[in-house]
């Protein structure tokens, strides 16, 4: 699955995947388009949850489901 991937999708993946857990607003701008696709694939899930306890404001964050 990860030979099938493009440069811009691969260089996601494997910022996600160094981080372990990354906000999605974190990724770079012109590279933020992969994402849908990569969750698609199932390599990524997206979640939301709050940045910081006790506050009621959600960011969406980012992990690596398959690590091949």
């Amino acid at each position: 699955m990860l030979r099938t991937l493009s440069d811009v999708e691969r260089a996601v993946y494997d910022l996600v995947l160094g981080a372990g857990e990354l906000m999605a607003k974190d990724v770079p701008f012109k590279m933020a388009g992969s994402i849908p696709s990569l969750i698609r694939k199932g390599l990524l899930e997206a979640y939301k949850r709050p940045v910081e306890p006790g506050c009621r404001k959600k960011q969406t964050f980012l992990r690596c489901k398959g690590k091949e």
